[in-house]
C-alpha cells in the first residue's frame, strides 16, 4: 500500500507541508495513506516520509505553524497535491483505511483513465488519491473529446482487495 508518486501544484519532486500537529499528521499520512517514516526529529518538530525507494517525498514540520495566519478556507501549506498509487488494490487499501477511520471524503470520481478520491488532510490541505488505469484498459476517446467524470463505485473499489 505504498504511494507511488506525489505531485504538487508547486511542481517540485516532493511536497513540504507545515502542519499544526505533527503526531496527528503522521497518523494520517502513515497509518491511513501508507507513507513510511524516513526521518523523525525527536523534538516532534518534523518528519520526512517516503514511499519505497525514494529517500523522501513528503516533509512535515511544525516549525512555522505557530507564526502563520490560520485560514478556515485553506490549509497551512500548498493548495493541492496528488498522491498516485501504483495499483487499484493499493488505492482500495487506502480507501478501506479511510472508511474504517470514518475519515471524511470530499468526492470520489472515475474519469475512465483514472480513479480519484478527493479529501483534505488534518490541516485542510487538498489531496487527490489517484490510480491510473494501464493504457490497455483506458477507454478509447476521439481526439479533442474530454473524458466525463462519473461517481467512483467505492464498493467496487473495495472488491479489488
Amino acid at each position: 500500500m505504498n504511494p507511488h508518486r506525489i505531485y504538487s501544484t508547486n511542481n517540485d519532486n516532493y511536497v513540504h507541508l507545515t502542519v499544526t500537529d505533527l503526531a496527528q499528521s503522521m497518523d494520517f499520512y502513515v497509518k491511513l495513506l501508507g507513507f513510511k517514516v524516513s526521518l523523525y526529529y525527536e523534538d516532534h518538530s518534523a518528519a520526512y516520509l517516503s514511499t519505497g525507494s525514494h529517500h523522501y517525498l513528503l516533509a512535515l514540520d511544525t516549525w512555522f505553524a505557530q507564526y502563520l495566519p490560520h485560514s478556515e478556507s485553506q490549509g497551512l501549506g500548498i493548495f493541492h497535491s496528488l498522491i498516485q498509487y501504483p495499483t487499484r488494490k493499493d488505492l482500495a487499501a487506502v480507501y478501506l483505511n479511510l472508511k474504517t477511520a470514518t475519515y471524511p471524503l470530499i468526492d470520489a470520481v472515475d474519469l475512465g483513465v483514472s480513479e480519484i478520491i478527493y479529501l483534505e488532510d488534518p490541516d485542510g490541505n487538498s489531496l487527490e488519491l489517484c490510480w491510473d488505469r494501464p493504457k490497455k484498459e483506458k477507454p478509447k476517446q476521439p481526439k479533442g473529446i474530454f473524458n466525463r467524470s462519473n461517481p467512483l463505485d467505492l464498493e467496487d473499489l473495495l472488491r479489488a482487495l
